[in-house]
């Protein structure tokens, strides 16, 4: 959400000759459920920090981190977790000017790994992928990633990229007192393309594939994710003296192939996002932008139908400030409405956001 909600700053200016560009701030997430719900509420604060620089006209470095506080109220106490998060540094060398990227990024076990079994609550919560908290993980043991992207023109007007990447996962021990971890590699490949439509409009879309190895616990037990498809669209138009974006993210979720019964499968999964933003200048220095979003998630066995885990709208307004030339303020405001499945039943859910952001470039 936060790469989300950071996009329009960087926007607002050329980035050529641009040397340095930091991002930091504050991001609240919170969802208060009904009184039938095992949490009362879920609230987490976090601090994203993020650096950007380029060393050489064609080699770019960046780096980013954070730190993060989460808390929640259940019948039987509070739960908490708190700390900074892993550190990831990436490194992109352009090395055919405007055809071809290659980066490198290694993750830095910065954050918080082995947790107290009593913590294992709150984390699947904040890894609810309908909630979509900001921080849903507090840390690793680190890892690897290496990709490359290109592009190409399609015609006149439209242009295709392709991209892939593969990451490495270190081991770790996740809860403390138990067994080391060994995330199995993950491996993504990318398809896009991008240009004018009817006239005025301008269109994004990309297909994504990604599928990982066996994770594997140090008493031997094995779990298995299956395939997972994304595919996401973006048309921006223009609406008088501001524009509008309209956007669609879908990701599918398969069963695992191939592992037998001794392998603890992850349920399939399908995360569905619909959303809009109407972007108006008020000045020069100045833009407010309305949005809203529908999200819901289905989960469901190997065999068998998927059942709906949960569903929100979230309404809310941006609001953009550039300071001055090189400082530019982004205030978030938001707040969920839905439900969540619950034994049978459902319950509802109200979730504010509060989100703040300031960006210095030169």
């Amino acid at each position: 959400m936060c790469l989300c909600a950071v996009a329009p700053l960087a926007a607002q200016g050329p980035t050529d000759g641009l040397g340095t560009r930091a991002r930091t701030g504050f991001v609240f997430d919170g969802y208060y459920f009904g009184s039938s719900y095992a949490f009362d509420h879920v609230v987490e604060w976090t601090v994203p920090v993020s650096l950007w620089h380029r060393l050489a006209p064609s080699l770019t470095v960046d780096l980013s981190s954070g730190y993060a506080y989460a808390s929640a109220r259940t019948t039987s106490g509070t739960l908490e977790v708190s700390g900074p998060t892993d550190t990831d540094v990436r490194m992109s060398w352009a090395a055919v000017s405007g055809q071809l990227i290659v980066s490198v990024a290694g993750t830095l076990p910065t954050g918080t790994r082995a947790v107290d079994t009593s913590s294992v609550p709150l984390l699947s919560a904040l890894a609810t992928e309908v909630l979509n908290f900001t921080t849903p993980s507090f840390g690793t043991g680190g890892g690897v990633t290496g990709g490359f992207a290109t592009a190409f023109q399609l015609g006149e007007r439209w242009a295709a990229g392709v991209g892939g990447s593969y990451r490495w996962h270190a081991r770790y021990t996740p809860v403390a007192g138990g067994g080391d971890l060994e995330p199995g590699g993950e491996g993504r490949v990318r398809l896009g393309a991008e240009g004018p439509v009817g006239g005025r409009g301008y269109f994004r879309g990309a297909a994504v594939y990604a599928t990982s190895g066996a994770d594997t616990l140090g008493a031997g037990s094995r779990s298995a994710s299956g395939p997972r498809f994304l595919v996401y669209s973006g048309l921006s138009l223009p609406a008088g003296r501001g524009s509008l974006s309209l956007y669609a993210y879908d990701r599918y979720r398969l069963r695992p192939r191939g592992y037998d019964s001794t392998v603890v499968q992850v349920p399939r999964g399908n995360v569905l996002a619909l959303g809009a933003r109407l972007e108006r200048p008020l000045s020069p220095a100045l833009s407010l932008a309305p949005n809203v979003e529908f999200r819901h998630e289905l989960a469901g066995p190997a065999t068998g139908s998927v059942v709906l885990l949960g569903w929100l709208v979230r309404p809310g307004v941006d609001i953009r400030y550039r300071a001055s030339g090189a400082l530019t303020v982004l205030v978030q405001g938001q707040a969920a409405f839905g439900r969540l499945a619950d034994n049978g039943g459902s319950v509802s859910l109200i979730g504010p956001r509060a989100v703040v952001l300031l960006e210095w470039a030169r």
